[in-house]
């Protein structure tokens, strides 16, 4: 799935501006892990946790702001790419949250030590992804991939050939029973 995300941070980025190498290591390297880490930051309650957040954040936030890309930039381009960073940062948190529908379910049967049949993992990601709607009507598959998909439902049944007839049976027996 993070190959995904990155594909699609790409594809949005050579969508708006081409970028040289040293452009694209930049953003990569340097601004999405630092929106990644503040979001990281924010999100984490625990204490502990959050200080071990924060010393890796102020070292991600340091290598950022000596970056000489970063300091010849007018304030308000960089701010735009904070914003535009940032977004793509919370595409890929709220893809992949282990509490979010059908990934809490897993993540607790992961835990139980229960596990599931193979086939079935399949099933309920295309259900969770495809069918789940949140209250804006959006699917965790359209909010990833930024486009909207046909319903899933009226997807699977068009693929469904005509279910075979009952057998008949002899009319004889049905009489005699």
């Amino acid at each position: 799935m993070l190959d995904v995300w990155w594909q699609g941070v790409r594809q949005d980025v050579q969508n708006q501006i081409v970028l040289t190498p040293r452009w694209q290591h930049w953003v990569e390297s340097h601004l999405l892990p630092l929106m990644d880490w503040e979001q990281q930051v924010s999100r984490t309650r625990c204490p502990r946790r959050k200080a071990k957040l924060f010393a890796a954040l102020e070292a991600v936030q340091a290598a950022f702001e000596a970056h000489p890309l970063t300091v010849h930039l007018p304030p308000e381009v960089l701010e735009g790419w904070k914003v535009w960073a940032a977004e793509h940062a919370k595409t890929f948190q709220r893809a992949s949250s282990a509490v979010e529908g059908r990934n809490g379910y897993l993540s607790q049967m992961h835990h139980n030590h229960r596990g599931l049949p193979k086939r079935r993992y399949k099933v309920w990601s295309a259900l969770h992804n495809f069918d789940c709607h949140a209250s804006d009507g959006t699917t965790p598959a359209a909010r990833f991939f930024r486009r909207g998909f046909p319903d899933l439902f009226e997807t699977v049944l068009a693929h469904i050939e005509d279910l075979p007839r009952p057998r008949q049976r002899n009319q004889a027996m049905t009489l005699s029973g």
